[in-house]
């Protein structure tokens, strides 16, 4: 007779306990990495178990992977970017794909999603195959798919490095923001907006392929939403 797994004894009802365990580990692995986060520590926070760890995602690892999943929920998932409306231009499809790049780099829900995130790709661990295939993949070859159709004479090693570009220049505001405010100051890096930045972006890429007016040729639009 196979007797099935019983939650907890200390939370035999609770169905937010899970979620409460995801909430807490994702703080505490974007603060301290997987190895300088501890399960007790975390268990702590959550106001759970130290058993619920095991019973709901088997060992630290698992809940480590579980929390990145988390992550990539709260910060929009790359696979569900807006499909552009049919007969879009493909500069168009560029401004918005790194406007919606940028903003989701922004996100101000969860700062501590986009933190673990970063974490994760700068130092990839356990869960390096869920940010490749959830997050960087799917991001990578809808920007590869716009680049081509706005630039069909580049070969692919220029369309590759192109790519690369773009993403860095989108993934800078967020991941060098903390010494970007120690060097120029917070309010000077607040005062940026979603859309200058993105407009930024896509007109600093065409310049320097040639296929734009200089950046200083136009007026900055104030007013947009900060990042």
């Amino acid at each position: 007779m196979v007797v099935a797994a019983q939650p907890p004894a200390d939370t035999p009802d609770d169905a937010n306990a899970r979620e409460r365990l995801l909430a807490a580990a994702q703080e505490a692995f974007a603060e301290h990495g997987f190895k300088g986060a501890t399960v007790r520590d975390i268990c702590r926070t959550a106001g759970a178990n130290i058993a619920a760890v095991n019973y709901y995602f088997g060992d630290k690892e698992n809940l480590y992977i579980e929390a990145v999943k988390r992550a990539h929920t709260c910060a929009g998932r790359m696979d569900t970017f807006p499909v552009p409306p049919a007969g879009a231009a493909p500069l168009d499809k560029l401004r918005g794909f790194v406007r919606e790049m940028v903003t989701r780099m922004h996100a101000p829900a969860s700062p501590a999603a986009m933190k673990l995130m970063m974490r994760e790709m700068a130092d990839p661990g356990k869960a390096a195959h869920v940010v490749v295939t959830e997050f960087i993949q799917p991001a990578a070859f809808a920007l590869r798919a716009i680049l081509r159709e706005l630039l069909p004479h580049l070969d692919e090693q220029h369309l590759l490095m192109t790519g690369f570009s773009v993403m860095g220049q989108c993934l800078f505001y967020r991941q060098n923001r903390p010494v970007s405010e120690l060097i120029f100051g917070r309010e000077a890096v607040a005062a940026l907006d979603v859309e200058s930045v993105a407009d930024h972006v896509v007109r600093f890429t065409l310049a320097a392929l040639g296929h734009a007016e200089p950046i200083g040729a136009r007026a900055k639009k104030p007013g947009g939403r900060k990042v």
